[in-house]
């Protein structure tokens, strides 16, 4: 007992005043009640001064003290529908009521606060500390857009006290870390930890510069004559005065109300713009309240019904390297099996070798998992003061080990991966649907649910095995008959007479779209100088940079893909020879045009066809740089930006004599 008193000691100082803790909420919790259940067991040995018995720890030293007027208590803790129904059944045995109405709301995660307000202006903020003294922050809170220095309306009281809870949403947390990442500065682990870091600087104008936000949820000191009789009207006055309060707080009767609320709150709590960490019930009514009481540490009124740990400690077993459907390397932690979020979880995502090396993540090191609703779980950082010394660095491997081709890793980009799109085990089957979707070898009916037939049945592998088919292959599968099957032969073979642009683009080189296919099968010509060409000359055509290039170049290097070509050039695809640029291509080679509204004598899709292959680049989206705008019948909002930016349009009449090849020389 006097062991676990002393570790909860010191997470209380890590979490309450060094805003650094080691250790996750649920960890905590576990914690806290062996403790408590071993008091209950052993009173002889239950201490005045335990943990059980205080809240958080004493205040920092570098704030000036504050003395709480009334206590800031912490809540007692529900993690199973069975303690709500018991804690109801006790107040309604105190109080002797059939039913108890409460007052529901939200448990934010963030960093509790108290706000003195006389004569309607803000003259003190400080924080819980350890209930009875806290750190004054005044000046901090000032800088906070939610807490109002003044407060609106009137009727209120003379002096009072504001409790509640100063947060950071998620969006501002991402923005604070993205400006962290940018200066090269240490990140926040949580938003959490963010608020009670930025909240607790020495300098306000730090304060000023962090998203945090605040919600009221009660009061301290309040005159008794002036008090209303219910938390939620209470909460009415509260916005009536500029306060903010949670937009989720309401009324609920009987403890089936508390758990109907907790169930819709658990299930739509991502959408949330900030974290919660599970819901609390109070007695609305005060007179109530004041009957149930306390105990040393929490009211018997109120209880926080905590949701299922999104965050437990567990020990990094190994890591290994998954290769996904594009290609991508994914590091996965093996986890020692631990429940989080609801689940047992013995993986987690390490997403890539530069998130390893930055949070410094090591084999046999204890971590933080965090797991939110069905998102993948992830490591958010390492024990350091847990590691062993024999913890090994990860080192991410220079070949798939997958199929054992060369892994590549783009210059602007932390993501490895595979260079064997069209061979490689892991991605066949994204290769495959690509390559016969319509903008490619345009192979009608060969869709999902059959390509993964082909794939279990092992009558397909790659790409080129497509051409190997026979009606009688695919006869047998699920929703394929006969005329299906027959249906499905002509198309594959009709597919065999294509161009080189779709070809290209049907292979799936990363980055190389319809655009750049066409670019390259019109300033090369053949397969064979495409397959030939360096990365440097690659970029003296357009729209390609130095890393498509590098893809282009290592894609048609890999033996692997050559293989694959190969077969099915030997299947019989073909094309016709590509002509020189001239005349209107050459006019056209990399201007940028937008397409809006109907076009009478062909689709969207064949204009934007027929204007790739003469180099244009076709765009969604009008910019200053888009050269032209086609604007065919009911044209909407594309054509007036287009108006607004000064880029000059063209009907459908001038469009197909654009395509003719009467244009303008100063196109």
């Amino acid at each position: 007992m006097q062991a676990l008193r002393e570790e909860i000691e010191a997470h209380n100082r890590r979490y309450y005043q060094h805003d650094e803790p080691i250790i996750s909420d649920s960890e905590y919790d576990r914690l806290l009640v062996e403790l408590q259940t071993l008091e209950r067991r052993y009173r002889e040995f239950a201490y005045p001064n335990s943990p059980t018995q205080r809240i958080g720890a004493p205040p920092s030293q570098a704030f000036a003290e504050v003395l709480h007027e009334v206590p800031m208590l912490s809540l007692e803790n529900a993690f199973t529908d069975e303690a709500v129904n018991a804690f109801d059944l006790r107040i309604r045995e105190k109080l002797e009521r059939d039913q108890i109405e409460y007052v529901v709301e939200p448990k934010l995660d963030g960093l509790a606060v108290s706000l003195l307000y006389e004569n309607g202006l803000l003259v003190r903020g400080a924080t819980r500390g350890d209930g009875r003294s806290g750190e004054d922050v005044t000046h901090n809170v000032l800088t906070i857009a939610d807490i109002p220095r003044r407060l609106a309306g009137s009727g209120f009281p003379e002096r009072f006290e504001v409790r509640g809870e100063v947060f950071m949403p998620h969006a501002g947390f991402a923005a604070l870390n993205e400006r962290a990442l940018a200066n090269g500065e240490k990140l926040f682990v949580n938003p959490r930890n963010a608020a009670a870091g930025s909240l607790r600087q020495l300098d306000p104008a730090v304060t000023a510069t962090r998203p945090l936000r605040f919600l009221c949820y009660g009061y301290g000191s309040f005159p008794e004559r002036t008090l209303p009789d219910t938390l939620q009207q209470l909460m009415a006055c509260f916005r009536q005065w500029g306060l903010p309060v949670s937009e989720h707080l309401q009324a609920v009767l009987g403890a089936e109300g508390c758990l109907s609320y907790y169930r819709r709150l658990l299930a739509g709590r991502h959408e949330l713009p900030y974290d919660i960490d599970g819901v609390v019930y109070k007695v609305s009514r005060f007179d109530a309240q004041a009957e149930m009481g306390f105990v040393s540490r929490a009211p018997r009124w109120a209880i926080a019904h905590k949701f299922p740990a999104e965050e437990a400690t567990t020990t990094v077993l190994a890591i290994d390297v998954q290769v996904g459907r594009t290609g991508a390397l994914t590091p996965v932690a093996r986890l020692r099996p631990v429940f989080v979020g609801g689940a047992t979880v013995t993986n987690a995502t390490l997403h890539n070798a530069d998130e390893i090396r930055r949070k410094d993540i090591r084999i046999g090191d204890t971590v933080v998992v965090r797991r939110a609703g069905d998102v993948i779980p992830e490591v958010v950082k390492p024990i350091l003061e847990k590691r062993p010394a024999a913890a090994r660095e990860f080192i991410m491997p220079d070949r798939c080990p997958v199929c054992a081709s060369v892994v590549e890793i783009s210059g602007d980009e932390a993501i490895a991966r595979c260079s064997a799109e069209l061979s490689c085990p892991a991605q066949r089957r994204e290769a495959i649907l690509h390559f016969a979707s319509r903008r490619a070898m345009d192979i009608d009916g060969l869709g999902e649910k059959l390509v993964d037939q082909l794939l279990e049945s092992g009558r397909i592998a790659t790409v080129a095995d497509i051409y190997r088919l026979q009606a009688d292959d695919v006869a047998g599968m699920e929703r394929m008959g006969q005329k299906s099957a027959v249906n499905l032969i002509n198309a594959i073979g009709k597919s065999r007479e294509t161009t080189l642009a779709r070809f290209l683009y049907a292979l799936g080189i990363r980055e190389v779209g319809e655009v750049t296919a066409a670019n390259l099968a019109r300033h090369l010509q053949t397969l064979e100088n495409i397959m030939q060409a360096e990365s440097d000359a690659l970029q003296d055509f357009p729209d390609i940079g130095p890393t498509m290039a590098g893809h282009i170049a290592t894609f048609f290097r890999q033996p692997h893909n050559r293989e694959v070509i190969q077969a099915l050039l030997d299947a019989g695809i073909s094309w016709p020879e590509v002509e020189a640029p001239a005349g209107t291509a050459s006019l056209l080679a990399g201007k940028t045009f937008v397409l809006t509204g109907t076009l009478e004598s062909m689709t969207r899709d064949e204009a934007r066809q027929r204007l790739q292959r003469l180099g244009a680049k076709v765009t969604g989206s009008v910019s200053a740089k888009t050269n032209y705008v086609i604007a065919g019948t009911d044209a909407g909002s594309k054509l007036d930006k287009a108006l607004a930016l000064g880029v000059p349009t063209l009907d459908e009449t001038a469009f197909l004599g654009l395509l003719k090849g009467d244009v303008d020389q100063d196109l």
